[in-house]
């Protein structure tokens, strides 16, 4: 079972996966919580400059990085994990790519998924929880936590509105489920737990 935690910054998607994995490891599955971009040595480093904000990075060169990262994730981490039955929950991952470097930067989104094709191979999610939060609430949680803001967290108020409408228009997909990040930590981990046990528990096509 492979599922990811999707939305933008400030949405709660860390605390979420913490309770989806106490969760399932209550009841006894082995599980791994992974994040993109990162999750291996090279992925972590490529992390490093993706969101440093004294280094430049064109869009473009934001996408190959990312997938640059995601290749080495999935066969270091993801297909081998799968391979074993464990639980995959990733923070992050080809949603993300479409809707910042293809709603927010504005780059081609059939280019950005012939990318995310390659990087991923034949490896796709079971479900994909995005969390949708207004921005200008997600800026004031990110500004109540504290710490310099990465490069993306810095973009302007329109990017972020860009990057939101866009995870929107991508849950129109079948194996998406889309909750209010408004609601409290116990009610969106009640509604999370029920999507993913639900794809966990249907019949194999």
């Amino acid at each position: 079972m492979f599922a990811v935690v999707e939305g933008i910054e400030g949405s709660g998607k860390s605390t979420l996966i913490a309770g989806l994995i106490q969760r399932l490891r209550a009841e006894g599955y082995d599980v791994l919580a992974t994040r993109e971009p990162g999750g291996t040595a090279a992925g972590d480093a490529i992390r490093r400059v993706f969101l440093d904000r004294s280094v430049a990075v064109a869009p473009l060169a934001e996408a190959f990085l990312v997938n640059a990262a995601r290749a080495q994730h999935i066969e270091e981490v993801i297909r081998p994990a799968l391979a074993s039955g464990r639980v995959v929950l990733c923070d992050r991952f080809v949603d993300s790519t479409l809707a910042y470097q293809g709603y927010g930067r504005g780059l081609d989104l059939g280019v950005l998924r012939r990318m995310c094709d390659l990087a991923v191979g034949d490896v796709r999610s079971s479900l994909v929880v995005v969390l949708d939060l207004p921005w200008q609430t997600a800026r004031v949680r990110l500004r109540e936590r504290g710490g310099a803001a990465d490069r993306l967290e810095s973009e302007d108020d329109a990017f972020h509105e860009r990057v939101r409408a866009g995870f929107l228009e991508l849950a129109r997909e079948p194996q998406h489920v889309v909750l209010d990040a408004l609601l409290t930590a116990e009610e969106l981990l009640e509604r999370a737990w029920t999507a993913l046990r639900s794809r966990m528990n249907a019949p194999v096509s």
